[in-house]
């Protein structure tokens, strides 16, 4: 069933989204010490071939890595077999879940792009969560940590065990360093937005669909903390019924908030946005879109949802050769 056109005054209403989650005035200098707890973990990964066998092009390899607290982190590594340096795509998967299969995972090798994807602790793949998390863990991964002060969030360590991986992508043999891509939607979106805002020097283009953590006050505002934004929901019913704590619960999570990432962005995005998403807000993606202070593009896409968009895919292809305009 198709969805009724967005009207040019929703459009204009979207358009002038400037988010409603604050950014914590410290935001900056806070990450720039996350960043360097992850810098001072020794390197300590192997990367040895998966039992899925190597195909005439690519090779399929599993990378183990160790995390921050020790965690042992897995990711999928595809290799394509083409000759010289190629790009890599670090890729980041929904919530929650875990990385594609290698199936899917073989499609940038087909484009001659080495590809680099993480499972996400605790999420369903293979990766080691060691908690460790203080206060309540009862409803989800995004309010996980919240009473334990902004250090202690569940996206805080995973955002340094991103940066983690990132100091492995710059080890790895045969990568054209100044071809680092990002790929990533919903959770990978807001995983990806993060990881161009503190790796700023490695990634060269992100392509980001319907980023989830964006902008969570407007979610709450908007009753919309539902499905994947659920934690909100329950942590304000069990543990502050009274809404006494708002503001400073919004101000913790300002410290995970894509919108709070925004500013950090430097390289081109390719941004979509489904305007009929249920799950994702479109007010909160055009907060963070319009916060985005980069070469950028933002395709719509009327009648889609937040499901897959085949027109966005096939666009990632030309955005990474450079062909996107914007």
């Amino acid at each position: 069933m198709r969805h009724v056109p967005i009207s040019a005054s929703r459009l204009r209403e979207l358009e002038s989204c400037r988010g409603a989650n604050p950014i914590p005035e410290d935001f900056d200098e806070f990450w720039a010490k996350r960043m360097a707890e992850a810098d001072a973990v020794d390197l300590n990964y192997e990367i040895v071939p998966s039992k899925i066998p190597t195909f005439d092009t690519c090779s399929y390899y599993d990378l183990w890595f160790t995390g921050m607290g020790g965690a042992r982190v897995y990711a999928k590594y595809v290799v394509p077999a083409t000759e010289g340096k190629h790009p890599l795509v670090l890729q980041f998967h929904g919530y929650p879940g875990c990385t594609r299969s290698w199936a899917e995972q073989s499609s940038f090798p087909g484009m001659g792009c080495a590809i680099l994807s993480m499972d996400n602790p605790g999420q369903g793949g293979r990766s080691e969560d060691v908690g460790g998390f203080k206060g309540t863990t009862v409803s989800g991964h995004l309010i996980a940590g919240l009473d334990g002060g902004p250090k202690n969030l569940y996206y805080v360590r995973l955002y340094q065990d991103q940066r983690i991986l990132c100091r492995i992508a710059r080890e790895l043999d045969g990568v054209d360093l100044s071809r680092v891509f990002v790929n990533g939607s919903s959770q990978g979106g807001g995983m990806g937005l993060a990881c161009c805002a503190l790796n700023s020097d490695l990634i060269n283009r992100a392509s980001i669909l319907y980023p989830f953590l964006s902008d969570f006050r407007e979610v709450f505002e908007l009753g919309r903390d539902e499905i994947a934004y659920d934690g909100i929901r329950y942590y304000s019913r069990w543990f502050d019924p009274d809404g006494t704590r708002l503001d400073e619960c919004f101000h913790t999570l300002g410290y995970i908030d894509t919108l709070s990432f925004a500013h950090l962005v430097r390289c081109p995005v390719l941004f979509g946005t489904g305007l009929a998403d249920v799950v994702c807000p479109p007010e909160t993606q055009f907060a963070v879109y319009n916060a985005l202070a980069c070469p950028k593009r933002h395709v719509l896409f009327p009648d889609f949802g937040h499901e897959e968009i085949q027109a966005y895919d096939d666009m990632i292809i030309g955005f990474y050769q450079g062909e996107v305009d914007f």
